[in-house]
Formats: C-alpha cells, structure tokens, sequence
C-alpha cells in the first residue's frame, strides 16, 4: 500500500512538472524587429529577436525565399540576440533552452527586400581646365548621401583598372582629389569586406590650358608667305609665344620640334614665314610667369605644297585625284631615302599615319574616310609634295578623272568622266568654278595650251548625276637653263676676253704721245639671241651686248 502510494505521488509530481513546463513555453512568444526593410545596394539590415520572460533563451533565425518556398534554419543556438543580413527574404525567430530544448512560439515573420540596382557614383570637377602650372579639385559622392562609410577610388582614361595612387594625385578627405595631369577621370565608392562596389560615375574630361595653332594659307602659291597665329585657350594677359618647326621622326612615330628663328618667347601671336617653298608642319605654345609654365604643345598644322620638284615626291596609282569606294589605291614615296611614312589630314581635321605600309608604298582600301590630303615624310626629315584624294560615295554616280599634280603652263591636260561600270562616258557637261565650260555634251574637255586662268575647281555631270569638285593647280614653266642661254654665256666670255687684250695694248701704245698716232675703231656686235622656254612656247627676243670700242692707236 506504501509503495503504491509513492508510485502516485511520484507520478503526479512528474505531471505536474511537465504541466509547469508546457504551461511556461507556451506563455513564452519570439519578437522580430528590423532595422529597415530595405537593404541599401552593398549594405546589410539588422534583425533583433526577443523573448517574453525570463532568461537564458538561445535564438534559431529561419529565412525562406517566398511564402511557398522552404524555410532554412539559418542560424543555430546563437546567444547574440542581433544579426546584420544582406539577402533578402522571409525572416523569422524563435527562442529554446533547456536540456532536451523547449521551444517559444516562432516570431513575427519580417520581409526584408534588397535595392533593385547599385547605386552610381557622382563625379564633379571644380573645373575642366588646370590652369598652368596649377591642378584642379575633383569630388566624388554616393546617392543617397545618407549612406556611409563609403570609401572612393579614382581611375584615369577609360581602359585603365588600376585606381591612382598618391603618386597620381593629391588625397583630401570626403572624397577629393586634387589633379595636374590631364586624362578622362571617373570615380566609384566601395565598402564592406569583401568591398562592394557601386557603379562608376560619369566620365570627366580635364585638360591643360592649351594653345591652338591656324596657318594660312593651307596650300602654298609661289611668293606667298605663310603666317602663323597662336591662341591660348581661356586667353588672358601675359602671354609669350614659342614657335616650332615639326620634324619627322619615324622611330618613335611622332615628331620633334626645332625652335624658328627668332621664335623664342615673342610677344606677338602671329609669325610670318617667308620664301616657303615644300610642305612644311608647324607647332606653337605659350609661356607665362616666373618661373615660367607654359601651355603643352599646339597640334601639329601644316601648310602643303602641290610642287613636285622637291627632294621627296608622292605619286598615286591610278592616278587621279577621284575614286570610288572600296577602289585599290597606292600611294607611293620617292626619293633617296630608305624609311617613309605616309601622312593623311581627314576632312574632319585629324591626322593619323597610313595603317598598310610596305617598304614606301602605302595601300588603301578606299571608303569615304579617306577623302584627305595626302604627304610622305622620310626618316631624314623631308616632305614631299602634297596630293588631294577623293572618295566618291555615291556608287552609281559619276567621278571626274583629272591630274593628281599641277599641270605646268603651256602644256595640254585632259578632263573625262567615268562610272565604276563604264570608263568612258560621253554627253557629259564640264563645269569650271561652277561654270558651264560648253553648252554640248562630250566626252572629254582638252586644253592644248594650259594658262593660269585655268586654274579651279572642276566637276563633270552625267545622266543629271553631278561628280565631286576636285581643284586642279597650274603652275608657271620651268626656268631652268637652256643650251641657248649656255651660248650666250661662252660668246660674252670670249668677247669679254678680246675686250680686256684690245685695252691693254691701247694703254701700252698711249706711253709715245709725239709718235704719229692713227685712230682705230673697233667694233664688237653680238648677234641678238632668242630664248625659248622648254616648256613654254613664247618666245622672248634678248639683245646680248652692243659694244663700241674706241681707241687710239700711232
């Protein structure tokens, strides 16, 4: 009876107990709060789960995707009642203890969604120009500004992934720099660890105080001078103007610059060239203060000739100033030298090297980008005469065949018109300077005997589809030496000769006055001369030397 009832007792104890224990976890419900709902883009959220009651609860954190997807326990037993989260999705709690573990009610559920898109960097400069011999401050910041702790790279030119460094620039706090060199800056913020990145800013062009060199005219004329004007770009006062001639130099695919005469610090913006003769490049900067800072160099700008009598010489093949797109030209460098490149000066005003050079000739597979001035430069440092290329771009129209090179004066020159299709074309109309040259259609125009008068811009209109105009130059004949002119200077020797022995035998006969004296005359006549131009057919009467000799002789 004794032992059965303490078997009673014990078991309504047990009971009791778990009543007790069930009755507490029951009482007892988890509580989840967020900092925010959003997570920032690289940023974290943070979560506090709280248990009614008394202590010594560990927290379980669960999170799931969706309200369909399955829940993961994420974190285990923790006694840290907080934890940052940079995922977003379902979050929940709840809390355990004891030993096998009572569980509370499971929290709240919480939605925590992550920003969309990264944030971007914001670039600001203090300004686009460094002054000389000065820097410019560039800022940088996040969107939005509340956020912190962001941390910011710089990078120089677009290709470049390497942030600069302090040998680059100068650091200020809150996200400056302060930059000398000139180059395309963009910015990003980074933070945390691993670093999370936001999306670069926009691109920020800074440049030096430069200066900006014109020359006219573009094309020489026999006798023109060339004149050069410097700008400075923001112009203030003060300035001094440095003047340069650019020399070629092919191994480092550039050009050096050899100070003019006299071109050294003037105080005037402009410097006249006389007696230029070839084509010729030319750069300019600008100098100012005490020590003195000057602006970087202008680019490069030339001043062509079409002349061919010159040291180096360009030839084109076919030879023509026209072509049609996607035509096979060859551009070919002649002269004594062994290393060339050829030059192109686009419409558009930039200068670049040919791409396909074999040994002095340069092949072009020609679109309308390669409408240009053309010019060989040789490892020696010479020009050759300049040529115009053409580009037609209308496939179906037509193009007008005319002389790369000036056409000297007197000599005959022939104009034509052609289609990718048809090489000879007839009822054509010829226009010069935009005048109709004949009111019949034909097939070419030919001038026997070219003047100076014929001189501009020519085009040729077929099936009412007019060419492109191309200039074509005339220059003045040749006045080289003639073998009449070779006579003429052997006659004047000889007789100058008979002139000098006729005088010093009167001078020697003049020493006996009483003797008796005769009076000879002697006369000395050079048939007149007629000098022809070899390339010109005027003729020009020259009358050499009429000389009358007077003397006394006994």
């Amino acid at each position: 009876m004794g032992y059965t009832l303490h078997c009673i007792t014990g078991l309504l104890l047990l009971l009791s107990t778990l009543f007790y224990i069930n009755t507490d976890a029951s009482k007892c419900r988890a509580t989840l709060t967020a900092q925010s709902s959003v997570i920032p883009a690289g940023g974290s959220v943070t979560l506090n789960c709280s248990v009614e009651g008394s202590a010594g609860w560990n927290v379980y954190w669960f999170r799931s995707d969706s309200v369909s997807s399955e829940i993961q326990l994420i974190r285990e037993g923790e006694t840290n009642r907080v934890i940052s989260v940079s995922q977003g999705g379902l979050y929940h709690c709840r809390g355990g203890r004891g030993d096998p573990v009572y569980f509370t009610e499971e929290s709240n559920e919480v939605t925590i969604t992550e920003t969309a898109s990264k944030p971007k960097a914001k670039l600001t400069a203090q300004s686009l120009i460094i002054p000389v011999g000065g820097s410019v401050t560039l800022s940088c910041s996040v969107n939005p500004s509340s956020s912190s702790g962001w941390k910011y790279y710089w990078y120089r030119d677009e290709k470049s992934s390497e942030a600069l460094t302090t040998q680059d620039a100068v650091f200020h706090s809150n996200g400056q720099i302060s930059v000398s060199q000139e180059g395309l800056y963009r910015c990003r913020g980074g933070r945390g660890n691993p670093v999370y990145y936001t999306e670069d800013s926009q691109s920020v062009r800074i440049g030096k105080t430069g200066s900006v060199l014109t020359v006219s005219p573009s094309w020489l004329s026999p006798g023109a001078s060339v004149t050069l004007n410097c700008e400075v770009e923001h112009p203030s006062a003060g300035w001094s103007f440095y003047w340069y001639k650019a020399v070629p130099d092919l191994s480092e695919k550039s050009s050096s610059y050899e100070l003019l005469p006299d071109g050294s610090g003037t105080a005037q913006d402009s410097y006249i060239i006389h007696g230029q003769t070839h084509t010729a490049g030319y750069v300019c900067r600008a100098g100012r203060g005490d020590p003195e800072y000057h602006t970087d160099h202008s680019q490069p700008k030339f001043v062509w000739s079409a002349d061919v009598h010159s040291a180096a010489s360009l030839t084109v093949s076919p030879d023509r100033v026209q072509h049609f797109t996607s035509d096979s030209v060859s551009l070919t460098c002649e002269g004594n030298f062994t290393e060339w490149r050829v030059r192109k000066f686009s419409e558009d005003g930039r200068l670049s090297d040919c791409r396909r050079m074999t040994g002095s000739t340069c092949d072009i597979n020609t679109s309308k980008s390669d409408t240009a001035v053309y010019w060989c430069e040789s490892g020696s440092g010479e020009f050759s005469s300049a040529v115009n290329i053409t580009v037609q771009n209308d496939g179906n129209g037509p193009i007008l065949v005319s002389p790369v090179h000036p056409v000297t004066e007197g000599a005959s020159v022939s104009l034509s018109c052609s289609l990718r299709t048809q090489k000879i074309l007839s009822n054509v109309f010829f226009y010069h300077n935009d005048k109709l040259i004949q009111n019949d259609p034909r097939g070419e125009v030919k001038i026997s005997a070219v003047s100076k008068s014929d001189e501009g811009f020519y085009k040729c209109q077929y099936s009412g589809r007019e060419s492109a105009q191309s200039w074509m130059s005339v220059k003045g004949a040749d006045s080289s030496s003639s073998p009449v002119w070779l006579m003429v200077g052997l006659v004047s020797g000889v007789s100058l000769i008979i002139i000098l022995l006729l005088l010093l035998y009167c001078c020697r006969q003049s020493k006996f006055p009483d003797e008796t004296r005769d009076v000879t005359y002697s006369l000395i006549k050079l048939k007149d001369f007629e000098k022809r131009s070899m390339q010109s057919t005027h003729c020009v009467g020259e009358k050499i030397v009429l000389i009358i000799f007077f003397c006394e002789l006994i």
